[in-house]
């Protein structure tokens, strides 16, 4: 088995309690953090305007706190986004490039979150699926977890290895058995399991108990609850499944064509949902594969969703919702055959748009905001909520706080993505992306789609002559603001 693992779906919440005056007699408490991280999640919720979606939990969640419509990621790919993120930290020409990832090798000397977290008096503790590998930075956390990671085996497999041979976690018998043997099978299954079975339901009874145990610490704490679903294989219990009508399930508009003078190099032949079983290996899936693939995404929101309830009520019944900061967030985005597409992997606002929410309970504001806002803004803003002092010079985001404090606010002027030799500069009206060859750092190709009124990018309208202005500021803003994030030195043209 592979040491490293595939890529994960994720949602991203924190619970951070709120400073609290106490008495003479007592401790000023830190707040606590709550962080429910998702994986391959976009902005698929009823909050967020999919109101196919089943998805109550999440939504309360929206309502009782701050949602950010314009949040994104900064690398479509699971282990390199989470590293920027725990980071702070850009991607570059030559770092957090994929889903291999371990941010020990890739930046050592960072102060990750939950390092600053540890080293100001936290208690740290990693459930699921947080830095990609379960063995990157161990020494950032109290303790780690992931459902049976460190069961008893007779394989001699240590527990990274052991977790990756099992985090697919079929249910039904005969896929479970061709998974054993040949370690393949579907890309969704629906059994009729409770919602404890599947491995985000175990996650799930970890984080409760770990909430009941940490009520009675002396210590402020950084929780985490990291998801697998929805990301692939699309696995759910069948009452979630259920909850959707297959007849009033549509393909989007766009699952039958890229967008009109599209580069090839910007569309993904999505080699990750090829390796399952009824995926081919070439060419599109059929029609009512397509339907089967959406109809369990959702499965698997309407689940996860159901998971974050339990989680919520656990913390509000053990009396820490008023002193809790919870923040909900993906680690990317995801296609559900958009422009021929399936999965992440692209410069695709499908790819690389990401729900955000941040409850904090010592605020009365609350509602949606459209401040342009990245993942690496994440720690800034989980520091300066919690009175920690953050290095600084390490951070390339800059704190929410404000935007939570002005839900007007226009957040930053620009995002900036990578993914492979795609850059992309992603402001409140267009996505702007060159591609570059490895070979010179010369433009390959360019991409601009227009955001001010759709964000389906189905023209391009990068050669448009209207766009002539838009283009050429773009391009030097990219390469000024971002030049040492697009270039290596040796090769800088």
């Amino acid at each position: 088995m592979l040491r490293l693992a595939r890529k994960l779906p994720i949602l991203l919440v924190l619970t951070l309690s709120s400073c609290s005056e106490k008495s003479i007699e007592q401790v000023t408490q830190k707040p606590n953090v709550l962080l429910l991280y998702m994986d391959d999640l976009r902005p698929e919720l009823a909050s967020f305007g999919a109101l196919q979606i089943q998805s109550p939990n999440i939504d309360d969640l929206a309502e009782k706190g701050v949602k950010f419509q314009n949040a994104y990621c900064n690398v479509p790919v699971c282990g390199a986004s989470r590293a920027s993120m725990l980071t702070g930290m850009l991607p570059t020409k030559n770092r957090f490039l994929d889903y291999k990832t371990f941010v020990e090798t890739e930046t050592p000397e960072a102060v990750t979150i939950p390092e600053l977290f540890k080293n100001s008096g936290y208690t740290t503790i990693s459930n699921g699926k947080i830095y990609h590998h379960l063995d990157d930075r161990e020494s950032d956390w109290d303790e780690i977890w992931r459902p049976y990671a460190f069961d008893k085996t007779d394989s001699g497999l240590a527990p990274t290895e052991h977790w990756q041979s099992l985090w697919k976690d079929y249910q039904d018998p005969e896929n479970a058995s061709k998974y054993q043997i040949a370690d393949v099978g579907p890309a969704y299954e629906s059994a009729d399991v409770s919602d404890s079975t599947y491995i985000d339901g175990l996650l799930t009874e970890k984080v409760i108990r770990d909430i009941k145990k940490l009520k009675k610490g002396k210590k402020p704490f950084f929780l985490t609850a990291g998801f697998i679903s929805p990301h692939l294989p699309f696995n759910a219990p069948k009452k979630y499944w259920d909850f959707y009508d297959r007849k009033t399930i549509k393909q989007p508009e766009n699952y039958n064509y890229i967008p009109k003078d599209a580069p090839e190099i910007s569309i993904s032949n999505w080699p990750e949902m090829r390796d399952y079983t009824n995926i081919p290996s070439q060419g599109q899936v059929s029609d009512s594969i397509a339907m089967d693939l959406i109809h369990g995404y959702y499965a698997t929101i309407s689940y996860t969703d159901a998971l974050v309830g339990k989680i919520l009520d656990a913390l509000k019944e053990e009396g820490l919702e008023k002193n809790t900061i919870v923040l909900l967030v993906s680690d990317h985005g995801y296609n559900l055959q958009e422009h021929t597409q399936w999965a992440k992997f692209t410069n695709y606002n499908t790819s690389t748009q990401v729900p955000l929410i941040i409850y904090n309970p010592a605020s009365k504001i609350k509602g949606t905001t459209n401040a342009l806002t990245s993942l690496v803004d994440v720690y800034p803003t989980l520091a300066e909520l919690c009175g920690l002092d953050a290095p600084k010079k390490q951070l390339d985001g800059v704190s929410l706080v404000p935007v939570l404090n002005d839900l007007k606010s226009e957040g930053k002027k620009h995002v900036f993505i990578k993914k492979n030799e795609g850059f992309t500069l992603k402001t409140r009206d267009f996505s702007y992306t060159e591609f570059r060859k490895p070979q010179d750092n010369s433009t390959d190709a360019r991409m601009l789609y227009d955001h001010r009124s759709t964000k389906s990018e189905n023209i391009n309208v990068v050669h448009h002559h209207e766009f002539e202005s838009v283009v050429a500021e773009l391009s030097s803003t990219l390469h000024s603001a971002f030049e040492k994030n697009m270039y290596d030195k040796s090769k800088k043209d």
